[in-house]
């Protein structure tokens, strides 16, 4: 299907700014918390709305923009299509994998890091009255998570390992290909939950070698809420059969089959009820802005806009939390505050839209940014200089 982002011609990634109204009043610094709104997602939402009020139920071609999202997911994530479900959260998504889980037999430890968002370890936390042994992957003391940490915490006992790509509060990135090598080696599996990263960065699945990646639209993938997917690898499909499941993660949804649970033979057994119908068009479009634009390229760029603005951050004195090395980080800078709430307000009084968790200002780059964007945000911060931690 054509997306209406495909009409444009090819254009630079300055010209993509005109794409994003709020570009021309705010300095919009939050992609972390949720994308800056496209002209071509606002579209899709009246789209939606037309279709409604021209059609009033058109199931045939929900379910093609169900399908739609799926097929645009799968490409950019290097999977087939019936290794992606379509959820309506990646906490629905995940809680489907959870209860796809035996936690009854010698395998009963999840293994999570203290990196976390509270989806990811409360869901796992919550399987421990169906038999899992939590446990959590301490920090070091430099604030990082490295691979000898996992290593005195992945065994035999281990039967899933369930990470996050970067870590929400400060921008520290995961060495994800060592961790998947090492859950493998001690038969483990791997979840990676990719909604800090994938978007801004590029994500392959099968080199990452990881079972299970999980996701949202809202951030990265400019989409909406109310939307997201869950990667799983298709040879683990047949043996994981989920007990929080729904009407569309059926064999044949349209059988309406109420005498037996009859899970899909691809990832969509992972689904639940009636598709995110209007979410699936926002998707839709924010997705084409990104396969137009190819992730490798938004990943170039915003990785070096990322290390323009941490080196012009700590020339002028700040204390970031976010490690400098390129593989060590994602899209985000999360610079040490005094009182971060405060200080996000300030800044939203000068126009710098930000966001704010565990003491640190975090100020998340996506490809529509810009240095004039980095040149406000350090001179916002040096407007406010007592509410900043100094190096």
């Amino acid at each position: 299907m054509v997306q209406q982002s495909s009409v444009h011609p090819a254009r630079s990634l300055a010209d993509w700014r005109s794409q994003f109204p709020v570009l021309a009043h705010k300095t919009y610094l939050s992609s972390g918390s949720y994308a800056a709104l496209a002209l071509d997602v606002k579209a899709a939402f009246e789209t939606y709305l037309d279709d409604r009020l021209t059609k009033g139920a058109d199931w045939g071609g929900w379910v093609m923009k169900n399908e739609a999202v799926r097929a645009k997911l799968a490409r950019l994530l290097n999977a087939s299509a019936d290794e992606i479900a379509v959820t309506t959260s990646a906490s629905a998504g995940i809680n489907a994998l959870a209860s796809a889980f035996n936690f009854q037999g010698a395998r009963r430890k999840v293994v999570i890091s203290d990196f976390e968002f509270p989806t990811n370890a409360q869901i796992w936390h919550a399987q421990s009255l169906r038999g899992a042994e939590v446990v959590h992957v301490p920090t070091a003391a430099d604030g990082s998570i490295p691979v000898s940490h996992f290593e005195q915490c992945i065994d035999e006992n281990t039967a899933l390992v369930a990470i996050t790509h970067i870590c929400y509060r400060n921008g520290q990135r995961l060495d994800i290909p060592a961790i998947a090598k090492l859950a493998h080696e001690r038969g483990a599996k791997i979840l990676v939950d990719s909604y800090q990263f994938f978007g801004a960065y590029d994500v392959d699945v099968k080199a990452l070698d990881v079972d299970f990646l999980a996701g949202g639209m809202l951030k990265y993938l400019l989409g909406t809420a109310g939307i997201g997917f869950l990667y799983v690898r298709d040879r683990l499909i047949p043996d994981l059969i989920p007990t929080t499941t729904g009407w569309f993660a059926q064999d044949n949804p349209a059988a309406m089959d109420i005498t037996a649970n009859r899970p899909a033979q691809s990832a969509r057994r992972f689904e639940a009820g009636t598709p995110p119908v209007v979410n699936c068009y926002a998707a839709e479009a924010g997705l084409g802005i990104i396969e137009q634009i190819g992730i490798p390229q938004i990943e170039r760029y915003v990785e070096a806009l990322t290390r323009r603005g941490m080196e012009r951050l700590k020339a002028a004195g700040f204390s970031l939390a976010t490690p400098f090395e390129d593989n060590r980080r994602g899209p985000t800078i999360a610079i040490r505050s005094r009182a971060e709430n405060e200080l996000v307000e300030r800044l939203m009084e000068r126009n710098i839209v930000t966001s704010c968790r565990d003491g640190n200002v975090r100020a998340s780059f996506h490809f529509y940014n810009n240095d004039d964007d980095i040149d406000a945000l350090v001179q916002g911060l040096e407007a406010h200089r007592d509410l900043v931690v100094s190096e």
